[in-house]
């Protein structure tokens, strides 16, 4: 084993980043044997540096990260601040004075993951990133490397703690969606400001990383749909149920069926209680994985956390220290195929639409014209009366397979019938 110790500047020492380096004290032993030598935490860069961390040595915090990065004698840099600002700067300064990076910043990846390859490729470096798309998971290694004799036709996936927890328990309790939030911030599953999960923007970075991952194509974060789920019910739960589904904001990248191009969207969708994803329950995460030889894969585990997203963090220095003993360097961007990412207009699936309708005959007609008009056809119909008499009924459909734009155009058809009082929810049917 070589003696000389490989030093490591730790960007960040919140959640994350206070278990990475309680991890490399306390593990220190293993971690050098199953490296071939030590690692040593040569400088932690922070916000405030007054605050006391347990088992950091004072004398290694440092508010300057620019200086730290630039030292010239850190092998590998782990990035756990977050955000675009001052992360990208510093991450291709470090590939600049000779270091590799570990990162866990899904925001910046997609959105610049290509400049951030091209910059570890020009300087010889690696960038890793597990801890980025789904917390303990190994997902982003078996995509690129384990499948890398494979097809990936489709990755569909829980990807967001915080968002599972509160489908989860509106689908179990019967709570409604803000009650369920409520329960999810006391127990310090959602943020003060949970917009960047409850919006899907978080869903939306990681579902861009899987995507090129997948693809070998550069999917950015401009190019995923994203749909939030604030706007679900406790009466979409019913009607999934009733259908024998439950709720889920799910991931989805997948291949057209003619190879020739690629999609990437987030939203809330029924899903049957029979695919597995159904039975993901709490904060955990899991992603699906379809290819042509390897068939059908799933990947499950906890997606958020201190630890567990350290754990990730841990497992990427192990193998970028390696490489750096080694004198090589691991798998960069694969980005060779290109392919065009269609727009959520070509996307196909089934579809559960609830209508607000007049109570009257003849009203069933009109709206199944309407779908038969823009070519979308209708599997099931459901009408039942309002018991407070006010002269409305609920009509749900549930269609057959159709495009997203063909049910975009009947949607605003039926919002101009006069017996169509308002759509209630729209929701895509998937898994099936």
């Amino acid at each position: 084993m070589r003696t000389r110790p490989l030093k490591v500047a730790l960007l960040g020492c919140g959640v994350v980043g206070s278990e990475v380096a309680r991890i490399m004290t306390t593990h220190a032993d293993d971690l050098a044997q199953r490296i071939g030598a030590p690692v040593e935490l040569a400088g932690v860069a922070v916000r405030r540096p007054s605050k006391v961390r347990d088992g950091i040595d004072p004398a290694l915090v440092t508010t300057d990260a620019t200086a730290l990065v630039k030292r010239g004698d850190i092998d590998v840099v782990v990035e756990v601040i977050g955000g675009i600002e001052p992360a990208r700067t510093l991450i291709t300064t470090a590939f600049a004075h000779g270091a590799s990076v570990v990162s866990a910043n899904k925001a910046l990846l997609a959105q610049d993951g290509a400049a951030l390859h091209a910059a570890a490729d020009e300087h010889g470096k690696d960038l890793y990133y597990e801890a980025a798309v789904a917390g303990a998971i190994p997902l982003i290694r078996p995509l690129r490397e384990s499948l890398a004799g494979d097809k990936i036709n489709r990755v569909m996936g829980i990807v967001n703690g915080t968002t599972n927890f509160i489908l989860d328990k509106m689908d179990s309790t019967g709570a409604g969606y803000q009650e369920a939030l409520d329960e999810a911030t006391a127990l310090g599953y959602a943020e003060a400001d949970p917009t960047a999960d409850v919006e899907a923007f978080d869903a939306a970075a990681k579902a861009a990383i899987l995507a090129g991952i997948a693809f070998h194509t550069r999917v950015r974060l401009d190019d995923v749909y994203r749909e939030g789920m604030t706007e679900v019910t406790a009466a979409d739960f019913a009607s999934a149920k009733n259908m024998g589904c439950t709720i889920k904001l799910l991931a989805i990248c997948e291949r057209a069926a003619d190879g020739g191009s690629v999609t990437a969207r987030v939203h809330p969708a029924m899903i049957p209680l029979t695919h597995p994803l159904a039975s993901v329950r709490g904060a955990y995460n899991a992603v699906f994985v379809e290819s042509d030889a390897a068939g059908q894969l799933m990947f499950y585990g906890p997606g958020a956390g201190g630890a567990p997203t350290a754990s990730a963090v841990l497992g990427d220095l192990v193998a970028v220290c390696r490489n750096r003993l080694s004198g090589a360097t691991g798998p960069g961007e694969s980005a060779y195929a290109a392919l065009p990412v269609s727009p959520m207009g070509d996307v196909v699936t089934r579809y559960h639409i609830s209508l607000d309708v007049a109570d009257k005959p003849g009203v069933l007609a009109q709206v199944a014209t309407v779908f038969a008009e823009h070519g979308v056809s209708i599997d099931t119909v459901r009408q039942h009366g309002r018991q407070d008499g006010d002269g409305e009924a609920s009509l749900v459909v549930v269609t057959h397979r159709a495009s997203d734009a063909s049910l975009s155009g009947t949607v605003e058809a039926l919002r101009k019938l006069d017996t169509v009082r308002g759509v209630a929810s729209i929701m895509r049917v998937e898994g099936e």
